[in-house]
């Protein structure tokens, strides 16, 4: 137990300043007893003279707080809960009230002298816990703000209960807020959820959890907002930042100084723990009127002057644009750099690319940059993101969501083909959500599951909007009970189920199984949901909004 705060009440605290002071001193003696004689004698003339020392005066002025007008043991304990072992407000609280003797409600006198209990050594050190990228990682996605709230621990340790094995959970989202403390000028002043990230993830691996954080890169509405000279510019209007169906949440994906931030916030992540770093929005804008954006990267290759081709005779001319670098290639540099300076910290690198992206189409490549093989050079994870119910019109499925191993299994497939011999791992988000299907249930969830492993993936992550797992929680005892069918990877013996597709409608999809679709039909902006909040789950009925 440590007790914190200045003291104005002596009575409560002396005893224990003498005691450390005396202490303090006793130290010393010690210490100065095994030199030489004559110094010895000098050394501890010295130290009976001696006034304490700031670090013991401080020390011992740490013995206690002292309570202000207005305070409360809810106030306190959200105040000091950074500092404790204990995890949550309502476990802080009544820890203070039972370490002082008080009731729930009791008035706290100003003045007067409390101890906070529970309060540990800061900076907590917590150190990522190898595993190997083909491990069998079965994760549910958590909100920031579900992450730090009790229903979102309890979710966690239903989560291990029924078979789980890791989580997967904010650090920054979409819109750019944060769930942690981190200073940089770049980042939002928004009041954390996750006020101690070392201790958050001390408690993940406490329940046996693979820790993965989540870090949406390149959308993010707080740069794009507040720091509009870091945001996509209008080709059309130079001095405007450039709008994706006339939102302003895109950073310009090859600007150094947006990129920087986003190594700098991942390796502080890493740093306190996490066991997996995940990267979400791996990309460029894939939506609104493409030929006015414009980015850095282009005003570098405008620089680049044309050279003449001696191999060709001296006479050809290489235009600059020829020499373009593509998006494509932007998204892989940083991506280069990013694992080159969190591997060697320990981490995994995962990266959330869209389900689509398995049919490599010019036009989404074109906009997205997310080059599936260029992209699995340079991490451990892949994880597409292969909701059935956002195939929109694929394969002339009316309702693609009432088709779960069809659409897991062709894309799973497609997947496993085009990153061959690139040792990466392919883990997919999973659908754990009802929208645009009327048959989600725990057999819902299995299915995903086993498809997946049947068409080679390794694992698998379950996304839902409103963290409302209750089908997953019930699908699970099937899984764990027939484990060898369900986790772990295929068996080579066992053939992948045949896919049942029709391949010229795959390999020649219609115009509207592009990404970039009409704003009214977008997959993952059509039907907007709030996060999570810290309180019970929604009916699992409510439309969900997926990420990118």
């Amino acid at each position: 137990m440590i007790f914190v705060g200045k003291n104005t009440s002596l009575s409560a605290s002396a005893p224990r300043t003498a005691v450390f002071i005396a202490f303090a001193a006793c130290q010393i003696l010690l210490a100065a007893c095994s030199g030489a004689g004559a110094n010895a004698n000098a050394q501890i003339t010295q130290v009976q003279t001696a006034q304490p020392t700031a670090h013991a005066i401080e020390q011992a002025s740490l013995s206690s707080y002292t309570v202000k007008r207005g305070d409360t043991t809810l106030l306190l304990a959200r105040r000091f809960l950074s500092q404790s072992s204990l995890m949550t407000v309502a476990e802080l609280d009544a820890a203070i009230r039972d370490a002082n003797g008080l009731k729930k409600g009791a008035a706290l006198k100003p003045g007067s002298a409390m101890t906070i209990p529970t309060l540990e050594k800061q900076p907590i050190v917590e150190k990522p816990r190898s595993a190997q990228k083909d491990a069998d990682i079965r994760a549910v996605y958590l909100t920031g703000t579900m992450a730090g709230s009790v229903n979102g621990m309890n979710i966690v340790r239903r989560w291990r209960e029924v078979g789980g094995n890791a989580v997967v959970f904010d650090i920054k989202d979409s819109d750019g807020s944060l769930s942690i403390p981190f200073s940089h000028r770049l980042a939002p002043k928004n009041r954390p959820s996750i006020t101690n990230l070392p201790k958050y993830v001390r408690f993940l691996h406490s329940q046996h959890m693979h820790a993965i954080a989540r870090i949406a890169l390149f959308r993010d509405e707080n740069i794009a907002q507040k720091h509009s000279e870091l945001a996509v510019r209008s080709r059309s209007n130079p001095q405007e930042a450039w709008r994706e169906n006339g939102k302003l949440v895109w950073t310009d994906s090859s600007n150094p100084e947006v990129q920087a931030y986003n190594i700098e916030l991942a390796k502080f992540v890493a740093g306190s723990g996490a066991d997996e770093i995940q990267f979400d929005y791996v990309r460029f804008p894939a939506e609104g009127n493409q030929k006015d954006a414009k980015f850095a990267f282009e005003a570098k290759q405008a620089a680049v002057p044309e050279k003449t081709d001696v191999a060709a005779g001296g006479s050809a001319k290489v235009a600059a644009h020829s020499q373009a670098t593509e998006r494509a290639d932007v998204i892989a540099n940083f991506l280069d750099k990013a694992y080159s300076e969190l591997h060697p910290m320990g981490v995994l690198v995962s990266l959330d690319v869209f389900g689509i992206m398995a049919w490599q189409r010019q036009v989404d490549l074109s906009h997205t940059g997310q080059d599936i093989v260029k992209m699995a050079k340079h991490c451990d994870v892949l994880s597409p993101m292969i909701y059935p119910s956002h195939f929109f019109g694929m394969d002339g499925y009316a309702m693609p969501g009432d088709a779960p191993e069809h659409f897991i299994s062709t894309s799973m497939a497609r997947f496993e083909k085009i990153t061959a011999g690139s040792g990466v791992v392919i883990r997919p988000w999973l659908q754990a959500f009802a929208w645009k299907t009327k048959i989600y249930s725990p057999q819902y969830i299995e299915t995903q599951v086993l498809a997946s492993k049947q068409q080679g993936g390794l694992g698998f992550l379950l996304w839902n909007a409103r963290n409302d797992y209750a089908k997953p929680f019930a699908a699970m005892p099937t899984m764990v009970a027939a484990k060898d069918r369900y986790f772990g990877k295929r068996s080579m013996t066992s053939p992948a189920t045949p896919v049942v597709a029709a391949d010229a409608a795959a390999a020649n999809p219609a115009p509207s199984q592009a990404i970039v679709l009409p704003e009214s039909s977008a997959p993952s902006e059509a039907k907007p949901e709030p996060k999570a909040k810290a309180v019970a789950s929604a009916p699992a009925t409510v439309p969900q909004k997926s990420h990118h």
